[in-house]
């Protein structure tokens, strides 16, 4: 400690470089500090620092990590009080560029795996960025001295040491996690795709506000409450005996009028794979962990998918078994979307018709009559819905509300009345026999099975000009490659732009992994994902970052699968 503080005093007021001399490991009254990268300039990436204190200090009881889903959470809550601290206690900018700012990665209202806290055996790490302060291009070393003796030790004190912290709330913040983790192990075993507990707020504040909607008295929140129909109760670790809408396996529609709450529904159950915290209003919306969010993507690239289940005998003989194009339509890109989920383990379609392809979706009687089959290459999805349930295993929950057709291929129809859920299925059933379609069904034959593609190593070339590698995240939705740009803004079901940062890197890193060019993409990912589960995060860059979140295989997938570079070879498989 005194070492650090002589240091910064003989620094004081020279050149910033000269900051690289407190680069290593400084011992404080309650724990320890190691400054493993110094910024080279004062408009550079912050400097990265980490605090560690001993199990004896920190003092957290056994209790409260003896799980994998109770650590988690630890490291979630804890991260949090550090972010909050922050906010109390560090003055904030103090010289040029990022000089005085001290952040940590924040976490939104899901709880993810991160690298920002980890707990071992009660040992608690923190890693954080430090902008050192300058004036212009030279050391403030008193101002970095305030830092280091009296803010961060502040920010230790408020987050790192159990006595900090009040104890319910710190084990209400576990038990949510674990209640969560043991609700969606529960879905599979009862034959169900999701649950949504009664008194759930879904409504969100905004559309750029994903905390939970408080109503005035003029537009009051409206809880949810399960259809007498769908009602289950579940017994829970922490909670007990909870009450919730079960969806079972097969096809739900969610119908309603616009602007009653389908859509909402919907974006509750695709963030329903993540676990959120107390508070937020959507704690025991559970989705099962392999729901997909599909939509139409025109523009996006596709590399040797097979969408012919969906479209064939396309114009030119064009091959829509190996289907490639650097500019996909609506529908292909809707079809290529389905299929690249399934080939990485997708059992849950999540679909919206606004943001679906009109023609994907449905062809109606009339339509049928004046184009007939063999001129329409397109196998709407109405027509493989039930051979992807029968077939695949795989269920589907569609927001529909322009077409009363899929009525004949759903298993429940839930209708939102003014955010109320009703089960329409009865009624639904009556419509179909009073008021025959007469359309024609039109998808032959069903799902034989997938083709795995396996992508060559010429598609990932990180480089960018004298850089041997550059890989960056810039915000939730795009990934700066080499040279290329991957644009996630179709992939709705990230959630945190660490978890965008992390994809960049395991891209490298699968990259690398399965350089033979003879492994599936699915095996190659789920050959990170155990490297990732032994070893953690840390194994992407061999730096410890505290700027990872845990991704899904399924955006890793989506990712890959939209950069341009990509090339394939293909496999067969069987489901």
């Amino acid at each position: 400690m005194d070492n650090l503080k002589k240091l910064l005093g003989r620094i004081d007021g020279r050149g910033y470089k000269a900051y690289k001399d407190v680069r290593g490991s400084y011992v404080f009254r309650d724990y320890r500090l190691f400054i493993d990268h110094v910024q080279g300039d004062p408009f550079a990436a912050v400097s990265r620092v980490r605090a560690v204190v001993d199990a004896a200090v920190a003092r957290f009881p056994q209790e409260t990590y003896r799980s994998r889903s109770r650590c988690t959470a630890l490291e979630d809550f804890i991260t949090r009080a550090f972010a909050s601290a922050i906010r109390r206690h560090v003055r904030g900018r103090r010289g040029s560029g990022k000089s005085g700012i001290v952040s940590v990665d924040d976490p939104g209202q899901e709880i993810l795996e991160r690298t920002s806290c980890s707990v071992d055996n009660g040992a608690v790490e923190i890693r954080f960025g430090v902008g050192l302060p300058a004036s212009g291009r030279r050391v403030l070393g008193r101002e970095a001295e305030e830092m280091f003796f009296l803010e961060i030790p502040s920010l230790v004190k408020d987050s790192l040491l159990h006595s900090s912290h009040n104890h319910d709330t710190l084990m209400r913040h576990l038990h949510a996690n674990e209640d969560q983790d043991a609700l969606r192990d529960m879905l599979t075993e009862r034959g169900l795709v999701a649950f949504i507990a009664d008194g759930s707020i879904l409504p969100r504040a905004s559309g750029v506000d994903d905390r939970p909607l408080s109503g005035s008295g003029e537009c009051p929140v409206i809880e949810f409450r399960s259809p007498d129909s769908m009602r289950l109760t579940v017994g829970l670790p922490n909670t007990g005996e909870v009450v919730g809408a079960a969806i079972p396996e097969g096809i739900t529609l969610i119908v309603g009028g616009g602007f009653h709450g389908k859509s909402t529904v919907l974006r509750s159950l695709e963030r329903g794979v993540y676990n959120h915290i107390p508070g937020d209003g959507r704690e025991l919306v559970v989705t099962r962990g392999d729901a997909v969010k599909i939509r139409a993507e025109d523009g996006r690239s596709v590399a040797g998918v097979d969408i012919s289940p969906f479209i064939d005998n396309l114009p030119f003989r064009s091959d829509t078994k190996s289907f490639s194009t650097d500019n996909a339509s609506g529908s292909t890109s809707q079809a290529a979307n389905i299929m690249e989920a399934l080939e990485v383990g997708c059992r849950l379609l999540l679909i919206d018709e606004d943001t679906s392809a009109t023609n994907f979706m449905i062809r109606d009687k009339r339509m049928q009559a004046l184009v007939s089959k063999d001129k329409e290459p397109i196998t709407p999805f109405l027509d493989r819905v039930r051979t992807l349930c029968s077939d695949m295993g795989v269920s589907t929950i569609l927001v529909m509300g322009g077409s009363g057709d899929y009525f004949d291929e759903a298993d429940k129809v839930i209708m939102m009345d003014e955010y109320v859920p009703k089960d329409v299925t009865a009624e639904a059933e009556k419509i179909v026999d009073g008021n025959r379609t007469g359309r024609v069904g039109e998808g032959e034959g069903g799902f034989d099975g997938l083709t795995e593609r396996m992508p060559l190593q010429r598609s990932f070339d990180p480089r960018r000009g004298r850089r041997d590698v550059r890989i960056e995240a810039r915000g939730l939705k795009t990934i700066n490659y080499g040279t290329q740009i991957i644009d996630l803004s179709a992939v709705e079901q990230l959630v945190h732009r660490s978890q965008t940062r992390a994809i960049g890197d395991i891209i490298h890193y699968y990259a690398g992994l399965c350089s033979s060019g003879n492994i599936s993409l699915r095996g190659g990912l789920l050959a990170v994902e155990k490297e990732i589960e032994r070893s953690g995060l840390d194994i992407l860059s061999g730096m410890k970052k505290g700027d990872y979140a845990l991704p899904r295989i399924f955006e890793v997938a989506a990712a890959i699968n939209r950069m341009r570079s990509l090339s394939v070879k293909k496999k067969n498989i069987n489901t």
